[in-house]
């Protein structure tokens, strides 16, 4: 039984196989009875007692309560103590991390990047293999996320669950900076992005904000009764703000091709495709970068038209210059 555990524990020197299957009952969570924990473990009352004191030593806030028995349970602590993974556990946990770093949460201690090391650094052989195995037959089509201070995450999580406001700068998409005073609530991975949604106190209206440009941020300490979330949900509110953004920065193109064959190749985290008809498709999409989306609709690999705004069209035929230009004239 305990082989199919990957014995990953930082700090323990040379710990015994009834400890450490002790030790993996009570990271379950539940209160254990003495009488039963001793049974599991095919020991004495006296045994199990002395393994507690000795997990104690180690730093696990193991906690026991008085009664016929008494039972045993790991409460939190001041400090996170030493955990056990099985095989399963750990291999998630690296996965996790892989995508964490991804997603570019950062902080001064870099601290996606340093849990990873330090359990790949401690990952058994056999689980090394697995997770090569992995790495190597696995790919992500992410374009590079924009960076997210984990402090920022943090602090606005923090508030929206004690229900406190928050003050912070914002600069708009138009490069437009202003004071927003927010009643935060939830924060979403869209794409490549996050983002806050949160009631606007002085717009008096829910707003979505991405958490890149926000800074500044403070949490004065007043607090707000919860209100309730829009009626499809946090998700959907802010992938549709995001989809057509509360601003004239939307770009709209004609595809002539079905919109079966768009979908496919259209590399983009956001925008609303809908058909025309059976040979043409309309795309809608809010725009961080005119370059990126002109190449980005280039790629598609089907006629189009540029339908609006001026920005995308110019960005789209300077495009189509460079392209020209870059083919010699014996070539063409």
């Amino acid at each position: 039984m305990w082989s199919d555990y990957g014995r990953i524990i930082v700090g323990v020197s040379g710990p015994s196989e009834r400890m450490l299957e002790l030790l993996s009952l009570l990271q379950t969570g539940r209160a254990w009875p003495g009488a039963e924990l001793a049974a599991r473990l095919d020991t004495s009352p006296r045994t199990l007692r002395r393994d507690v004191e000795r997990l104690r030593a180690m730093g696990y806030p193991v906690s026991s309560a008085p009664g016929p028995g008494g039972s045993y349970q790991l409460v939190a602590g001041r400090a996170m103590p030493p955990l056990l993974f099985t095989d399963e556990e750990a291999v998630a946990t690296v996965v996790g991390l892989r995508f964490a770093a991804l997603a570019q949460v950062t902080g001064e201690t870099g601290a996606a990047e340093g849990a990873l090391r330090k359990l790949e650094q401690v990952l058994p052989p056999r689980l090394r293999y697995r997770m090569a195995a992995i790495q190597a037959s696995t790919e992500t089509a992410m374009r590079r996320a924009a960076t997210v201070d984990l402090a920022v995450l943090h602090t606005l999580g923090t508030a929206a669950y004690a229900h406190q406001d928050v003050r912070f700068a914002y600069t708009s998409r138009a490069g437009e900076r202003s004071e927003r005073r927010v009643e935060p609530y939830r924060q979403v991975l869209l794409g490549r992005r996050w983002y806050l949604l949160g009631w606007d106190l002085d717009r008096r209206d829910w707003r979505t904000f991405r958490l890149d440009r926000i800074t500044g941020l403070t949490v004065p300490g007043t607090g707000f009764t919860p209100r309730e979330l829009p009626p499809d949900g946090a998700a959907s509110f802010v992938q549709a703000s995001a989809l057509v953004p509360l601003s004239r920065h939307q770009g709209v193109v004609r595809f002539q091709a079905p919109v079966e064959v768009v979908s496919e190749r259209l590399m983009a985290d956001a925008g609303s495709l809908e058909p025309l008809d059976e040979h043409s498709c309309r795309y809608v999409t809010g725009v961080d970068s005119w370059e990126w989306l002109s190449i980005t609709l280039a790629m598609v690999g089907v006629p189009y038209t540029v339908e609006s705004p001026p920005e995308l069209i110019e960005h789209t035929r300077e495009l189509a210059v460079r392209i020209a230009a870059a083919v010699p004239p014996s070539s063409r």
